[in-house]
C-alpha cells in the first residue's frame, strides 16, 4: 500500500510503515526503483515527455502567430486557399524552427543544471547512501541536517534541536522547532510540528524522516498547482515587458489606420484586412522569444566552459548589468582552506589540553561540520586514540543567533563534561570563571580585559579566533542550549586562511568592469581590515552589526554608498544590507555558500553560490560556481555582458527594419492602385531575414559593451527604430520611384523588386548596427556573416527559381537588379552617417551606467 491515512501526522511512524510499504531500515533500492517508476520524479516539474509536447503548443500562444492563423482562416473563408496554404506553410515552419531551437537550448541548460544536482541522505537496505532529491519516494526515510532541504512532506522519527525554516509555506517570521509525536488530524500545518514539508529547509540541528508524500502530492506541490508561481520580474524581463507595451501601441495603430484607408479608398476589404494583419506581423521581431531564450542558452553554456553553472536562464543579463558585488571574505579574498594555527590556553601558552577538547566538540558533533570543524579534526588527527576514550552523550547544534556549540561528553573516569567552542564574544558571555595557572579563578572585569586584548591582538593579525570553555554537568541525558551559562573559560584557537595570490589583479579587473566590491562578513573588525589591506582592497568606509541596528533606512541608503566593508552581521543584515543598495539604483550580487546567507541571496539581483554549499544557499542561487573564485565571476560577467548585448542587437535590427518596411508599405498603399506586396510575401520576407536574426545570439561584441554595465533603455529603442527605421522608409521610397518611373515596373515586378530591396537593405542592417564604430572595423560572428551571404543570395535568386509562382514572383531585368543593388549600397552609407550622428546624440541615454 502506498496511500496512507490522510491525516498521516495523527499516526504513530509504527502504522506508517506498513502503509508506506517500508520498515525503520528505509526501503530496499529494488522498492525504490519500483515506486520511482509508477510515482515519477518528486519534482513539481511536469513528467519530460508532457514538457516537450507543452513547450512545442505553448509556441502557439504567442500572440503574432495568433494573428497569423486568423489571416488564414479568413483566407480560407473566402476560397484563397493557395494564400491560404502560403502562410500556413510558413506559420508551420516558423513555429517549427522557434520549437527546436527553444528545445535544443532547453536540453543545454538541463544538462547544465545536473552538474550541481542536490542530493539527499537516505536509508536504502539498512545503509545511509546519497541520491538526488528527484528520486526520493514515499517510503524513503531521509536523514537530515542544517542547511539541507528537504526533499518531500513526512512525519520526524528522530530530531535533535531541529528547527525549519517554513516561512514560504507558511508565513512564520522565525524557524520553528520539530518533534516526533501525534498531532490532531484537525491541525493546520502550522500547527503540524511533528511534520516536515518540502520546499522549507532545516536552520539548525538533525533529524530523521519518514516521507509521505512527493512532488505535486505535497502541500507545497498543492499550492503550487493552484497557483501560478513566478520568481520575482528581473530588470531584463521589465524591460521585455515595456518594450511589449511599445509594439502593441504601434501595431493597434498602423493596423487600424492601413485598415481603415484602403477600405475608404474602395480596396478589396479581405485583402486589406490580410495586408493589415500581416503589416502587424511584418513590425513585431516574432522570433524574439526564441532569440532570447537562444542568446541566454548559449551564454550558459558559455558560462559553464568557464565554471559558472547557470540556474536561472533570466538572471544572466542582470549578472551582465550588476555593478555592486557582495560577498564574504572567506574562499573569494582568501584561499578558503583554514587551517588550524595553534591552540592557546587562557593566559596565551600553548596547550595541548584545548586543541583535544575542541577536537571532541568537532569530531562528535552530529550536525553539519562547517570549514572550522574540519581543520580541527584534520590537525588533531593524533589524538584520536585519546579521543576515542570520550562517549557522546548530547548534543547542543551549532546556530546563528547563539555562535557556538556545545557536546556533553563522558570522560575516562565516568565524569560528564559540556565542551563549547565558538564565537569568542559568544563563549565570554556565558563564562564567570577562567582558568588560569593557578587554578579556576572569577572572570572578573580586570581578567575580560586581558582576555579581550589578546583576542584583539591576534585578530589584527589575521587570525578567526574561537573561544573555548568547559563544564563539570549532571547525569541527565539531555541538554539544552539554556544549560550553556556559568561556564569555565579555558583558551582560544586560531585559524587561518591565506590571502588567494591573484586576487588583487581580480579586483582590479572587476573595478576596470565597472563592479565595486563590498565585503560583508560576520568576522570582527579587525580580522577583516587585515584581510582587506592584504589584498590591496582600499576600504571606504567599515560598518559593524551593531550600528547597523541604530540606523533608520534612510540613513543606510546614504551610508551604503560609501561603506565597503561591513563586519560583525547576522542573516537579516545581509539583506537589509542589500535592499539598501537597491533602493540606492545598484544592480546587487551576493555570493554566499552558507544557511546564514540564503535570505540575502534570495533578496539580492544576482544571486551566486558554490558548489559545494548546503542545500539551501544553492536552491536560491541564481548561479552556481564550480569553483569559489573572484575570477570566476569576472568571466561570467563578459559573458553576461555579451548576451545581453547581443540580445540588443537582435532588437535594434528587426524593429528599425520592420518599422521602416511598414511604414513604407503602409504610406504607399495610400496611392498604389493594388497592395505594394502581397501578405504571403510579407510573411516570407519576415521568415527569411529572422534566419540570420538567429545568428546574432553568437556574434562578436565590441569592448564598450564590455567595459561597463548598461541597462535596459525602452526610450533608445523606441527613437532607434523611428530614426534608423524613417532612413529605411526614404530608400524604400526611392527604390517605389525607381521600380514606377525609370523602369515602369508591372504590378508583379514592382512587388518582386521591393521584396528583394527590403529583405536586402533588413539584412545589411544587422551588420551596420550591430556596432557603434564604421560598421567595416567590427568583425561579425562567422555564423552571422555566413547566413547574411547564403539567405541575400537566395534573395537575389528566388525570382529566378521555380517556386517563384508559389510567391507572385516574375523574374526581373538584369537593369533594375543592379539598380537595386545600388540603392542598397548607397542605403549602407546613408545609415553609417545616420548611426554616428544618432550615438552622438543620444550617448547619455544610450550607455547609462550604473
Amino acid at each position: 500500500m502506498d496511500t496512507p491515512n490522510a491525516a498521516y501526522w495523527s499516526q504513530p511512524p509504527d502504522t506508517l510503515f506498513p502503509q508506506l510499504d517500508t520498515t525503520a531500515q528505509g526501503l530496499t533500492t529494488d522498492q525504490a526503483l519500483q515506486k520511482l517508476k509508477a510515482l515519477g520524479l518528486a519534482s513539481l516539474k511536469p513528467h519530460k515527455a508532457r514538457a516537450v509536447l507543452i513547450s512545442f503548443l505553448n509556441q502557439f500562444k504567442n500572440p503574432l502567430i495568433l494573428i497569423l492563423i486568423f489571416s488564414v482562416s479568413v483566407s480560407a473563408l473566402v476560397g484563397e486557399w493557395v494564400d491560404a496554404g502560403v502562410v500556413l506553410i510558413v506559420i508551420i515552419g516558423s513555429t517549427i524552427l522557434s520549437f527546436v531551437q527553444e528545445y535544443n537550448a532547453t536540453n543545454a541548460v538541463e544538462k547544465l543544471l545536473a552538474r550541481v544536482e542536490i542530493k539527499a541522505t537516505v536509508l536504502r537496505d539498512g545503509k545511509t547512501v546519497q541520491v538526488p532529491t528527484g528520486s526520493i519516494v514515499p517510503g524513503d526515510i531521509v536523514h537530515l541536517s542544517s542547511g539541507n532541504l528537504i526533499p518531500g512532506d513526512g512525519v520526524v522519527l528522530h530530531t535533535k534541536d531541529c528547527y525549519v525554516d517554513q516561512a514560504a509555506l507558511t508565513g512564520e517570521t522565525f524557524p520553528v522547532e520539530k518533534k516526533p509525536g501525534i498531532i490532531p488530524e484537525t491541525a493546520s500545518i502550522a500547527e503540524r510540528s511533528n511534520c516536515l514539508f518540502m520546499g522549507t529547509s532545516v536552520r539548525s540541528g538533525t533529524a530523521s524522516v519518514l516521507i509521505v508524500h512527493t512532488g505535486t502530492q505535497t502541500a507545497f506541490g498543492e499550492i503550487a498547482q493552484r497557483l501560478t508561481l513566478r520568481p520575482p520580474e528581473t530588470e531584463f524581463e521589465r524591460g521585455i515587458r515595456h518594450f511589449g507595451y511599445l509594439l502593441v501601441q504601434i501595431i493597434l495603430l498602423l493596423v487600424l489606420s492601413v485598415f481603415a484607408i484602403n477600405v475608404f479608398a474602395a480596396k478589396p476589404p479581405i485583402d486589406s484586412l490580410l495586408f493589415a494583419i500581416a503589416l502587424a506581423v511584418g513590425i513585431a521581431p516574432e522570433m524574439l522569444p526564441v532569440i532570447v531564450t537562444v542568446t541566454l542558452s548559449a551564454g550558459a553554456q558559455s558560462m559553464a566552459g568557464n565554471g559558472v553553472i547557470v540556474r536561472r536562464l533570466n538572471a544572466i543579463e542582470n549578472f551582465g548589468n550588476m555593478d555592486v558585488l557582495c560577498t564574504d571574505k572567506t574562499g573569494t579574498l582568501t584561499e578558503g582552506s583554514i587551517q588550524l594555527n595553534s591552540s592557546y590556553d587562557a593566559q596565551g601558552q600553548p596547550s595541548s589540553e584545548i586543541l583535544l577538547y575542541a577536537y571532541l566538540n568537532a569530531y562528535l558533533q552530529v550536525g553539519m561540520h562547517n570549514a572550522l570543524d574540519e581543520a580541527l579534526i584534520a590537525s588533531g588527527k593524533t589524538l584520536a586514540a585519546q579521543a576515542a576514550l570520550y562517549h557522546l552523550i548530547d548534543e547542543i547544534p551549532y546556530d546563528f543567533m547563539r555562535k557556538r556549540l556545545s557536546v556533553i561528553v563522558a570522560a575516562p573516569d565516568g565524569e560528564r563534561h559540556m565542551l563549547t567552542k565558538g564565537a569568542y564574544e559568544s563563549i565570554i558571555t556565558v563564562c564567570d570563571r577562567v582558568l588560569l595557572e593557578d587554578g579556576i579563578a572569577i572572570l572578573d572585569d580586570a581578567r575580560h580585559e586581558e582576555l579581550d586584548q589578546r583576542f584583539a591582538a591576534w585578530s589584527a593579525q589575521g587570525f578567526r579566533v574561537l573561544g573555548l570553555a568547559t563544564d563539570t554537568v549532571g547525569q541527565q541525558e539531555t541538554f539544552e542550549p539554556e544549560d550553556e551559562r556559568a561556564l569555565i573559560f579555558r583558551g582560544f584557537l586560531l585559524f587561518f586562511d591565506p590571502p588567494k595570490l591573484d586576487v588583487r589583479d581580480t579586483i582590479t579587473d572587476l573595478a576596470t568592469l565597472g563592479v565595486q566590491l563590498k565585503i560583508i562578513t560576520g568576522d570582527n573588525p579587525q580580522v577583516a581590515q587585515y584581510i582587506t589591506t592584504q589584498v590591496g582592497l582600499t576600504v571606504m568606509g567599515t560598518l559593524t552589526g551593531k550600528q547597523l541596528n541604530g540606523l533608520r533606512d534612510e540613513a543606510l541608503w546614504q551610508i551604503v554608498e560609501h561603506t565597503n566593508l561591513f563586519v560583525e552581521v547576522d542573516p537579516n543584515q545581509k539583506e537589509r544590507i542589500i535592499r539598501a543598495l537597491q533602493k540606492t539604483g545598484h544592480v546587487v550580487g551576493y555570493m554566499g555558500d552558507g544557511i546564514n546567507d540564503a535570505p540575502a541571496l534570495h533578496v539580492a539581483d544576482v544571486g551566486i553560490s558554490v558548489d559545494r554549499a548546503v542545500d539551501v544557499a544553492k536552491e536560491a542561487a541564481d548561479f552556481v560556481l564550480l569553483e569559489h573564485s573572484l575570477s570566476v565571476l569576472r568571466d561570467g560577467i563578459i559573458i553576461g555582458r555579451k548576451t545581453f548585448a547581443n540580445t540588443l542587437k537582435y532588437i535594434f535590427t528587426t524593429t528599425s527594419a520592420n518599422f521602416g518596411n511598414m511604414f513604407s508599405m503602409a504610406g504607399l498603399s495610400l496611392f498604389l492602385p493594388f497592395l505594394p506586396l502581397l501578405a504571403k510575401q510579407i510573411l516570407l520576407n519576415n521568415f527569411l531575414s529572422d534566419l540570420p536574426g538567429m545568428a546574432i545570439a553568437s556574434d562578436n561584441v565590441d569592448q564598450e559593451w564590455i567595459d561597463k554595465p548598461h541597462r535596459w533603455d525602452v526610450k533608445l529603442i523606441r527613437n532607434f527604430m523611428i530614426v534608423f527605421g524613417l532612413v529605411s522608409s526614404v530608400f524604400d521610397f526611392l527604390t517605389f520611384g525607381v521600380l514606377l518611373w525609370l523602369v515602369n515596373a508591372s504590378q508583379k515586378e514592382f512587388r518582386t523588386g521591393w521584396f528583394i530591396e527590403s529583405l536586402l537593405t533588413e539584412l545589411v542592417i544587422a551588420l551596420i548596427v550591430r556596432t557603434r564604430k564604421p560598421f567595416f572595423r567590427s568583425k561579425p560572428g562567422r555564423w552571422l556573416w555566413w547566413s547574411t551571404v547564403v539567405v541575400a543570395g537566395l534573395t537575389l535568386l528566388l525570382p529566378y527559381l521555380p517556386i517563384n509562382t508559389l510567391f507572385d514572383f516574375v523574374p526581373l531585368p538584369f537593369t533594375t537588379l543592379l539598380l537595386l543593388i545600388a540603392i542598397t549600397a548607397l542605403y549602407m552609407i546613408a545609415t553609417e552617417i545616420v548611426k554616428h550622428r544618432f550615438y552622438q546624440w543620444m550617448m547619455p541615454a544610450a550607455f547609462r551606467e550604473s
